[in-house]
């Protein structure tokens, strides 16, 4: 078996040393951390999943819930809801590989399995790559047109320099990338809390939206891209790299606390996430389908009809709250596309050379004059495709005692792993033979 390849150079928390480091006679910098006090702690060490989670109420879940709540009103908040718990239980597998390995996902796979999947699997991971990018490019895109009137085309280029900007941050120190993220997170959600607030969707109706069914295919159809837009492949891979070496361990007693701080941190980030997306869809649900604007499809739409039917504070909110999305999770992307080549293949590029490669895509669908929210929609379909081929190499791997040592799954965890697998497979077959049907 090839021996893993040398763990990459990760930043680390600011005075906690790096990952190369030995670790001195004192004090560890765990124990550095701790000292801190137990709230203070937990803040220091929050932080990688909440970069993931941007991914999770990115604009594909914008397009995604808004017309699921539109057509269908609270039938499918129970799809959001599992989604995220599948989120929480994939993310916290791909943090722990990486704290528990101190290598990343893609580098992994490369080092455990023969070259020619890993390039397999790097193809397939850069078409993810590129489809999340669209659809994040061209919601922050929309976002600038909603919110100053920019036409679509430059609003995209104003967006490639928001996108520079925040991955300027990152050559910084991982921290800063950190807590910029979270901010705009931050502003997602008071975003969709003001909605809440002022729209007042049903809770009675909410719960009845929690029970499992479906309404045809159609119904299908957004389920799945409700899934594809909520466990994201791209930030599969990510979070092990962000995880990795962030925090050197001198013993397992040691990394079994990281561990757990980790845990806290997805529950958390993703918590906050899964919050955001139920409310999207339940604001569109009170606001549209049970109004009779069942035909509300698009983001434009929707932003007109907050402007209309609830005031411009509303339409406001909603166009900072999509302009922020897009902007930061095109930038989490771009980390993540990096982190997939430089894992899979062992090629890197600059990050701002990627940026700007994976920028043309979007514009030209823009230039074209493809309507946006049905590009959206249709790259979160697309990235549901892709959902296995992370899930299971993540699976396998954290399941092995030879890679994880005394931190194996336990049996009821790779069970369920795989039953997510299982389903989300079996739901992908399904909607390919209804749209041939």
């Amino acid at each position: 078996m090839t021996p893993p390849p040398p763990p990459p150079q990760t930043p680390v928390l600011e005075g906690a040393g790096t990952a190369g480091e030995a670790v001195p006679l004192g004090r560890s910098p765990l124990e550095r951390v701790l000292a801190k006090g137990r709230l203070r702690a937990t803040l220091t060490m929050l932080g990688p999943a909440f970069v993931a989670a941007i991914a999770y109420v990115d604009p594909g879940n914008f397009a995604t819930n808004i017309q699921g709540g539109a057509r269908f009103g609270y039938l499918l908040l129970w799809v959001v809801l599992v989604a995220n718990l599948m989120a929480m239980l994939v993310q916290y597998l791909s943090a722990k590989l990486g704290i528990v390995t101190e290598h990343s996902l893609p580098a992994l796979f490369h080092a455990q399995y023969p070259r020619s999947l890993s390039w397999g699997m790097w193809v397939q991971a850069e078409v993810m790559a590129m489809a999340t990018d669209v659809a994040e490019f061209v919601g922050a895109a929309l976002g600038l047109n909603l919110l100053f009137g920019v036409p679509l085309l430059p609003a995209a280029l104003m967006t490639g320099v928001i996108a520079f900007a925040i991955l300027g941050l990152q050559s910084r120190g991982h921290r800063r990338f950190e807590l910029a993220i979270t901010g705009l997170l931050g502003i997602i959600f008071l975003g969709f809390l003001y909605e809440t607030l002022k729209i007042g969707p049903s809770a009675r109706e909410s719960l009845g939206g929690l029970v499992p069914h479906l309404a045809g295919s159609d119904s299908l159809y957004l389920a799945v891209g409700i899934i594809g837009a909520t466990v994201m492949p791209h930030v599969i891979y990510l979070h092990s790299a962000l995880t990795n070496g962030r925090v050197p361990v001198r013993n397992e007693r040691e990394r079994a606390k990281v561990l757990r701080f980790a845990r806290t941190d997805v529950i958390v980030a993703l918590g906050l996430a899964g919050i955001v997306n139920m409310a999207m869809l339940a604001v569109a649900a009170k606001l549209f389908h049970f109004s009779g604007h069942t035909g509300v499809s698009t983001i434009e739409q929707a932003h007109s009809g907050f402007a209309t039917m609830v005031g411009g504070g509303a339409a406001l909110a909603f166009s900072v709250a999509l302009l922020a999305s897009g902007a930061s999770s095109s930038s989490v992307g771009t980390y993540a596309g990096q982190v997939v080549m430089q894992g899979f293949v062992g090629f890197k590029i600059p990050l701002f050379l990627r940026r700007l490669v994976t920028m043309i895509p979007a514009i030209v669908v823009l230039a074209i004059g493809i309507g946006p929210t049905d590009v959206l929609v249709l790259s979160q379909v697309v990235l549901s495709f892709g959902i296995p081929f992370a899930l299971i190499p993540l699976v396998l791997l954290t399941r092995r005692r030879d890679v994880m040592g005394e931190h194996v799954n336990r049996r009821l965890t790779t069970v369920t792993a795989l039953a997510l697998i299982s389903v989300i497979t079996a739901l992908n077959v399904f909607l390919i033979y209804q749209q041939i049907s």
